[in-house]
């Protein structure tokens, strides 16, 4: 979008101008960037004009709303009042919109597969993964665990419709929207519907379709606090990275047990343990015999 620069701040002071290698923060009176809230991380992206860049690295907002855009001026100088135009990062933008409609899916498939108690208990959703912690009173068990990975690549695969809509707060509630505990609301709230398999009050940014979430895992479940269990996902290409990854090992694992295929490294590695364990046998045998004095 198209803005005009209200103010500049560098080492903590307000100012009219910021030059090149300049670390600032920019105020603008508008922008197309999302502010850290509710969980998720804030935008990247850059503000130029004519001769101008200045990269932006996060986006906070203040206690007043204020959005402050922080990072580095990279080429030329700006002023308070130039008029500037803003972008995001949209491969960053987009890898974060899957992980917080995953995180929407997951909470849904948490309440389906362990019941109703289960609240969300906090989250980070990044670019790279989703972290959400919820009430809980045991870890999941492999089952478990499985049935909510599924229940979340069900609702992917079913390419569900992912709508946001601004409503009164009475309205919200009695679509059945979820609420995050102690937060407070005002009359008119924003909700965040996915063709009814999850309907929560949320201000991020969301897929229109949940089949571009692509893939969704679960890299590990554990306990953060007394009734609080912890999951941590990724989803998209950062699910691609961990296949590859992980069969990288896999072809690793493989070459060190000297097996050209790779589905033979369980039986290879049985094989290797009997012959550790019978090794281990005739050493002792052996030690036995030298401490009779029999060799």
């Amino acid at each position: 979008c198209d803005a005009k620069v209200l103010d500049i701040v560098l080492d903590g002071e307000h100012t009219l101008t910021a030059t090149n290698g300049n670390k600032a923060i920019l105020v603008l009176d508008k922008t197309v960037c999302y502010a850290e809230s509710g969980g998720q991380i804030g935008d990247s992206g850059v503000i130029s004009c004519d001769g101008f860049e200045f990269s932006v690295l996060d986006v906070k907002k203040t206690s007043g709303g204020v959005f402050t855009h922080i990072g580095t001026v990279t080429n030329g100088s700006v002023s308070v009042n130039d008029s500037v135009k803003v972008s995001y990062d949209v491969n960053k933008r987009n890898a974060i919109r899957r992980n917080h409609t995953a995180a929407h899916l997951l909470q849904a498939a948490l309440r389906n597969v362990l019941g109703t108690h289960v609240e969300q208990a906090g989250q980070l959703v990044t670019e790279k993964a989703v972290r959400f912690d919820f009430t809980h009173f045991s870890a999941l068990t492999n089952e478990e665990l499985k049935a909510v990975e599924n229940f979340v690549n069900n609702a992917i695969l079913n390419a569900l419709t992912v709508e946001n809509t601004e409503m009164p707060i009475e309205d919200a509630k009695k679509l059945g929207a979820m609420a995050l505990f102690g937060e407070k609301y005002g009359d008119v709230v924003r909700v965040v519907n996915a063709s009814g398999v999850s309907i929560e009050f949320c201000g991020g940014t969301h897929v229109d379709n949940t089949s571009k979430i692509g893939l969704f895992h679960i890299n590990s479940e554990s306990s953060v606090a007394a009734g609080v269990r912890r999951i941590e996902a990724v989803t998209g290409f950062n699910s691609l990275a961990l296949i590859n990854a992980k069969q990288a090992l896999i072809d690793e694992t493989a070459a060190t047990l000297k097996t050209g295929n790779s589905a033979e490294i369980a039986s290879r590695a049985a094989q290797v343990m009997a012959e550790s364990k019978e090794n281990e046998k005739k050493i002792e045998q052996l030690e036995a015999k030298i401490a009779m004095g029999k060799l």
